[in-house]
C-alpha cells in the first residue's frame, strides 16, 4: 500500500514530506521503541503516540519508511528537523491508535507482528 493511500485512509496530515511515496509493506504500532526494533519490518510504517527524536532514530535503524503519529500529537521541532534530515516522512492523524490500526487493517494493510500473521487463516 502506498503512503499516500494510508494518509487518505487515516485522514492524516503530512508534517514532513520527504518527497517520496513509498510502498508500505506492513504496520507496526507501538510506543516502545525496543518492540519496534524487534518486530518492525523494513519498509513498514510506524504508528505511535511517542513524539520524541528517538522515534526517528528508531525508524532509521529499522528501515521504517514512514512514521504516523496518532491522537493528533505533533512532535517537537527537533523531531521534525531530524526526520527532514534523514528523509523519513512524518504524518499525524487525529484518531487514536486503536482506530488508526483498525482502519488500516480493514483496508488490507498487514501487521508486522509475526505472531499475528501466523494466527491468521
Amino acid at each position: 500500500m502506498k503512503l499516500q493511500q494510508i494518509i487518505s485512509i487515516v485522514e492524516g496530515q503530512v508534517l514532513v514530506d520527504a518527497g517520496v511515496d513509498p510502498e508500505i509493506s506492513c504496520a507496526a504500532a507501538s510506543d516502545m521503541m525496543s518492540d519496534v526494533l524487534a518486530f518492525a519490518e523494513p519498509y513498514s510504517i510506524l504508528l505511535t503516540g511517542l513524539c520524541n527524536p528517538q522515534v526517528v532514530r528508531t525508524a532509521e535503524m529499522a528501515d521504517i519508511a514512514a512514521v504516523l503519529f496518532v491522537h493528533g500529537k505533533i512532535p517537537e521541532a527537533e523531531t521534525l528537523a531530524l526526520a527532514q534530515k534523514k528523509g523519513i516522512p512524518l504524518v499525524v492523524a487525529k484518531a487514536p491508535l486503536f482506530e488508526v490500526c483498525g482502519r488500516l487493517y480493514q483496508a488490507g494493510l498487514k501487521s508486522c507482528d509475526v505472531s499475528c500473521r501466523l494466527a491468521r487463516p
